[in-house]
């Protein structure tokens, strides 16, 4: 059933807001979805910023039970004795989620209700959110494919049909959902501090600076950063576990990685890279002459239909390693590479990864994007193995000291490695 979101025409939006919310603390279930008739899932108060799904999760935390029941409250009101609080709140954040909550709304605290489930300790509510959150992003994720169709077959539609099209657009009024775009794939929820993030083009024509720890661009955004050494050296050894691998690593970096695999005695090792002050850089240390290392200077989506090309032609440019860390590109491109290009570059019995880091820098968006991740793998026919790996707390060890945003902050890292299903 729609719901009738229009508001009275003398009714004030915050004491509106609050109704909802106070029924939603009080897992009033049907004061709630008779609300829900009028009123949105997704207000959100005025002053506190908190939506329905804060409310309802706030109203389930132990301590406040704990608390009312030594003053001798009820929390609920007159509420099922034989109910807990946890297991309320969770029939009040469904019924919210089925009727349009949003799932990674922040409040006044920058919290999403999962971010406040998770610190509370309130497994079952947080692992509902984490799945509404799945749920959500790969909904995105088909409706911008859809749109892409869609923008594909109008550019195909012959003159004839555009006129017949238009020629019956003149006669009926049809619903269109011609100027509906379906947003960029982005799991982590916007800080109110946020600037806009960089994309791959800008990237490229920004001059970077490097540092002993770190590789910052103009605007300060750290591209990498040494602290994540460790992961590398583990990911490499994983990846190519015997010398003699042939290897083939996208975005140099620092060269963290590719140098733990020169320490494994490759084969050949292949290295893409695309930004020019990396690869002056890389001239610098000498990659280019160092023993079975081929470097290809461009962007990897240039880069890689040539490799395949060149298979095809019968040469052999097949790998048993590969690894993908790239920077200022979102996750549909990530995508697009274990979609289309690793299958035709990976041997039979090879194994390939990548810089898991999306949305790292809050954990249920971290918890969200593994999930969406290992779905898509699935879908392309990858197995993935996830080896946890622990991280130190880098903002008390003053990594993030004259870095514009902290891009990690989970304690922590869960590495991929993927083959070939079956």
């Amino acid at each position: 059933m729609d719901n009738d979101t229009s508001q009275t025409p003398d009714s004030d939006p915050a004491v509106d807001a609050r109704q909802v919310l106070l029924a939603a603390s009080n897992h009033d279930l049907d004061t709630l979805r008779d609300l829900l008739r009028t009123y949105p899932a997704s207000v959100q108060d005025p002053e506190t910023g908190s939506t329905p799904l804060h409310a309802a999760i706030a109203g389930a935390d132990p301590s406040r039970k704990a608390q009312d029941a030594r003053n001798g409250e009820h929390v609920n009101g007159e509420v099922d004795e034989k109910q807990s609080p946890a297991d309320a709140a969770v029939e009040i954040v469904k019924l919210l989620l089925q009727n349009g909550a949003i799932w990674n709304d922040l409040d006044g605290n920058d919290e999403t209700p999962g971010c406040l489930a998770l610190r509370l300790g309130l497994p079952d509510l947080y692992t509902i959110m984490v799945d509404a959150g799945v749920r959500a992003e790969i909904l995105i994720s088909r409706l911008d494919e859809y749109e892409q169709l869609k923008d594909q077959d109008s550019d195909e539609e012959p003159e004839d049909e555009v006129s017949a099209t238009a020629a019956e657009d003149d006669t009926t009024q049809v619903e269109s959902t011609e100027n509906v775009t379906a947003p960029e794939m982005i799991i982590r929820p916007p800080s109110r501090e946020d600037a806009p993030q960089p994309n791959q083009p800008t990237y490229l024509t920004t001059p970077l600076s490097f540092r002993a720890d770190r590789i910052l661009d103009a605007s300060a955004n750290s591209v990498m950063m040494s602290w994540e050494s460790h992961l590398m050296s583990l990911t490499a050894s994983l990846l190519a576990p015997t010398h003699g691998s042939r290897i083939l690593n996208i975005g140099h970096g620092m060269g963290i990685i590719d140098s733990h695999f020169q320490s494994l005695s490759p084969k050949t090792h292949h290295i893409v890279e695309a930004h020019p002050d990396v690869l002056t850089r890389m001239r610098e240390e000498g990659w280019h002459e160092k023993e079975g290392v081929v470097v290809h200077e461009g962007r990897w989506q240039d880069i890689l239909p040539k490799l395949l090309e060149s298979e095809e032609e019968g040469e052999s440019v097949m790998f048993d390693a590969i690894y993908f860390d790239t920077f200022a590109e979102p996750y549909t491109s990530l995508r697009h590479f274990f979609e289309n290009f690793v299958i035709g570059l990976l041997a039979d019995d090879g194994k390939w990864g990548f810089f898991n880091g999306m949305g790292a820098d809050r954990q249920i968006c971290y918890d969200v994007y593994t999930k969406v991740v290992e779905l898509d793998l699935f879908e392309a026919g990858w197995d993935v193995e996830w080896t946890t790996v622990p991280v130190e707390d880098l903002e008390e060890r003053g990594e993030w000291e004259g870095v514009r945003r902290a891009y990690w902050k989970v304690g922590e890292y869960r590495l991929p490695v993927c083959r070939f299903m079956g």
